[in-house]
């Protein structure tokens, strides 16, 4: 299992952690004080981080399973569904289509209870050593 933490600027701010295994991977965070908005609740633009990075690293992970390969969101659609105040929330993505350079993609958040948080779809580009940023 690889474990991914502060790789980025983003991650390291808010705190979530990424697990790759089995060419699959999972992002969480164990909420705290820094998470929580005005309703005593998980934010939702921390909610729609969790869910874009899962997102992306499936994309990402959908080449050969085990290369991380470079991404970019085009766009990402989040369904909020539940609040939750604490304990740990997990993200996972599954791609549903696409081709060599659009994907399209399924995600989740779900609270330590099961209770599904939020869903997102999204489209991501995926990019090879040829292609400019």
């Amino acid at each position: 299992m690889k474990i991914i933490r502060d790789h980025t600027g983003a991650q390291a701010n808010i705190g979530y952690v990424v697990e790759i295994d089995d060419g699959k991977a999972r992002v969480y965070l164990d909420i705290d004080h820094r998470h929580i908005n005005r309703g005593d609740s998980l934010h939702g633009g921390i909610m729609a981080t969790l869910l874009d990075a899962a997102a992306g690293y499936a994309v990402s992970l959908s080449v050969d399973g085990n290369t991380l390969v470079y991404t970019s969101t085009v766009s990402l659609t989040v369904n909020y569904q539940s609040r939750v105040r604490d304990g740990r929330v997990v993200a996972t993505a599954r791609v549903t289509g696409g081709g060599k350079k659009i994907v399209f993609v399924n995600a989740e958040l779900v609270a330590d209870d099961g209770t599904t948080v939020a869903t997102a779809t999204g489209t991501f580009k995926l990019f090879t050593n040829s292609d400019k940023i």
